[in-house]
This record gives C-alpha cells, sequence and structure tokens, in this order.
C-alpha cells in the first residue's frame, strides 16, 4: 500500500512519468495537458509486462488535479483498486514470463 502522508512525487510528475508496482499491479503517474490545462493521469495494469506491453485493454485511467492534493487523491485511489481488484493482481503475480 501506498502511504498517503509520505507520497511526494508532484515534482518529479512534473518532469517525468512516475512508474512503480505492488504486489501484481502496476500503475503510472503522469502530467498530462488537458483542455482546463495540466492534469496528473494515473494508470494501473496486472503484471508482468511493462506499459508499452500490456494491452490497452487492461489498464485503467483516472485524472486528478496536478497539485499535491492530486497527488494524495490518486495515491489514494491507487489504494482503493489495488483493494477493490486483489483477485487481479494475485493472478497477474502468479504469471510467469518463463
Amino acid at each position: 500500500m501506498i502511504d498517503v502522508d509520505n507520497f511526494h512525487v508532484l515534482n518529479y510528475v512534473k518532469k517525468e512519468e512516475y512508474t512503480a508496482s505492488m504486489d501484481g499491479m502496476r500503475y503510472m503517474l503522469k502530467k498530462k495537458e488537458g483542455q482546463e490545462g495540466a492534469l496528473l493521469e494515473a494508470v494501473i495494469w496486472p503484471e508482468p509486462y511493462c506499459f508499452a506491453k500490456t494491452d490497452e485493454k487492461k489498464k485503467q485511467r483516472m485524472e486528478f488535479p496536478l497539485s499535491s492534493q492530486g497527488i494524495t487523491e490518486a495515491a489514494k485511489w491507487l489504494n482503493e483498486q489495488f483493494k477493490a481488484q486483489k483477485p487481479v493482481w494475485e493472478a497477474a503475480k502468479r504469471e510467469s514470463l518463463w
């Protein structure tokens, strides 16, 4: 689980995509230009493949404000999705590349 109180990646996300994983769930936070300005996009998908090699149908997205509050909201959403879709992430961990 992401420690929401200590998840300070806003300055990084403003410049680069931030990717990580937790127990079968991979995720990415990135800056995205919207009609009203910059947004924070959170994307989740199951292991084992990287973002570029994962089928788009397996990816889920959510947008947040590009701010410290948006980072907090994104971290909470990631934690919620991790809990809600636990069987998906468990199955992904068992999938092997070999």
